[in-house]
């Protein structure tokens, strides 16, 4: 990417200038890369989690990703995702992007762990792609008060989780995340 190219796309988009962890098909780390470039052409495998949120009653905060989000903007996700920084662990990584998108502490949760990992590759539209070695991690709200960051958040709903999974077409029109419908499918077999 050229200087002035990586200079735009850092203005449009906040995180581009950030790096991510490639990985190999097992996770192995093999260095970083600029964000925009692994979400850009064909894409860099890299690391990366989503974090299903869940109450006490069972009930899964499935978050619409914000419109100023350059893939999947607008979409659902179960709960939220992003990418660890180099050494930064999964469950660090979760524990902020909680903090930051929806306002969540530690201290209202005590059970966030790791529960899959799958690699996973797809395509959004012509504005890029995600091809991840995603971590699925899930956590129980003890304390389900939020303050979500408008610009990650723009809705949330609470729903029930065995109800989504078993009725999908149902929920079609929430036009779900991939790596959130690919973890809740994992999650069930």
């Amino acid at each position: 990417m050229s200087n002035a190219a990586a200079d735009e796309a850092t203005e449009l988009h906040k995180n581009a200038a950030q790096d991510v962890i490639a990985v190999d098909s097992d996770d192995n780390a093999e260095g970083t890369v600029n964000r925009l470039d692994a979400h850009t052409g064909d894409g860099i495998r890299h690391r990366a989690f989503t974090c299903l949120v869940f109450n006490e009653e069972g009930q899964i905060l499935l978050a619409q990703r914000a419109p100023n989000k350059r893939l999947w903007d607008t979409s659902w996700d179960g709960t939220v995702a992003s990418h660890p920084v180099e050494g930064q662990t999964q469950e660090e990584a979760t524990e902020e992007r909680l903090e930051e998108e929806l306002g969540i502490s530690p201290d209202q949760y005590s059970d966030l762990r790791v529960t899959d990992k799958f690699e996973y590759k797809r395509y959004y539209e012509n504005a890029g792609l995600e091809w991840e070695v995603c971590a699925v991690l899930k956590v129980t709200l003890e304390d389900t008060s939020l303050d979500p960051d408008e610009e990650e958040i723009a809705g949330m709903l609470w729903a029930d989780y065995e109800h989504l999974h078993d009725n999908p077409e149902w929920y079609r029109q929430l036009r779900l995340c991939p790596w959130f419908e690919i973890a809740m499918r994992r999650d069930f077999e």
